[in-house]
């Protein structure tokens, strides 16, 4: 089966509802995603690095339980593993305050092995940070080499919105590095001042990628791709618990989706079908709505054992068609 390799930080999140906590959940952009994957049974293995505390040897062990492959994710005696702190409003959306221990910023790791058509996610500002930028530009420089898809979420918050500047080289060249770019209206809001599809696409990435996804939250997303494809889809009513993890877990269903339609680094190139779109977008939506309905940052056990289980169906029925 093909892999998906994430890189990304790690986080302890501590969930508050009127103002009193409620949770406790390890979390990350990119990681939150790759446990959805492991539990639907998708082979996948996460880049990162935590400190050897209490708070680090729990997120190793909650990748190990969720079938993620952790033997990438570096341990730093001297470092503390970050938390956050999330306020949940009365729309069920988190405003977030961090705690991160900067001066220890590094990463550490031996390339995994990259196979053509493995996906590689990444995102945030983990994949801008310049103190790390060295090994992150390396690494996806390797994995674009070796033929894999790589899927860029900008997800760049307004917490950075003074380094926008500074960051922008680093921007720049995951657009280009990327077969797949995904933001929502408030990442282009912060960097841009932009929030229409066709202007942000026309002037800010399809120049780098011609693949990008484009979502404002409750409104209906929007598809741009190659083949000049241009779409939009509804979202469906949803009474949520959490939106944390929300777009995460849109980009793991959209992982997931690519694995289980087949869909290639070279069909993105060439130009995927509409009716492929709808497929991928539709297992997206799923996992994103799922995860909406829980406190927790990733899609739930009975949910991902579906998954699982249609996965192995089509997968079996890909090797028996070719």
């Amino acid at each position: 089966m093909r892999k998906v390799i994430g890189i990304g930080e790690t986080i302890l999140d501590i969930i508050f509802r009127d103002d009193q906590p409620v949770g406790a959940v390890p979390g990350g952009s990119v990681f939150n995603g790759l446990i959805s994957l492991g539990r639907v049974g998708v082979n996948a293995m996460f880049i990162s690095e935590t400190g050897n505390d209490r708070v680090g040897r729990r997120i190793i062990r909650f990748l190990e339980e969720n079938h993620v492959d952790a033997s990438c994710v570096s341990v730093y005696p001297e470092s503390k593993s970050p938390i956050s702190l999330a306020f949940l409003n009365e729309q069920n959306d988190a405003e977030y305050i961090f705690y991160k221990d900067h001066p220890h910023d590094r990463l550490d790791f031996n390339f995994p092995d990259i196979q053509t058509d493995d996906i590689v996610m990444f995102g945030s500002f983990y994949a801008v940070n310049p103190v790390i930028r060295p090994l992150v530009f390396a690494f996806l420089e390797y994995a674009r080499s070796k033929g894999a898809i790589l899927y860029y979420d900008v997800n760049f918050r307004a917490s950075h919105a003074n380094e926008v500047i500074k960051v922008t080289p680093n921007i720049l060249e995951n657009l280009e590095f990327a077969d797949v770019v995904r933001g929502s209206k408030e990442d282009f809001e912060v960097m841009y001042k932009k929030s229409d599809a066709d202007s942000i696409y026309r002037s800010q990435i399809s120049f780098y990628c011609k693949n990008f996804i484009y979502t404002k939250g409750a409104e209906p997303l929007e598809l741009r791709a190659q083949g000049d494809v241009s779409k939009q889809y509804p979202i469906a009513a949803l009474k949520t618990t959490s939106t944390i993890g929300a777009g995460d877990n849109f980009n793991a269903g959209f992982v997931y989706g690519l694995v289980k339609y087949g869909i290639t680094r070279e069909m993105l190139e060439r130009g995927v079908l509409e009716s492929q779109w709808n497929q991928v977008i539709a297992e997206a939506q799923a996992f994103s709505a799922n995860v909406c309905q829980s406190i927790h940052n990733s899609v739930d056990l009975n949910f991902a054992a579906k998954k699982k289980q249609e996965l192995e169906v089509c997968l079996k029925e890909m090797e028996e068609n070719n």
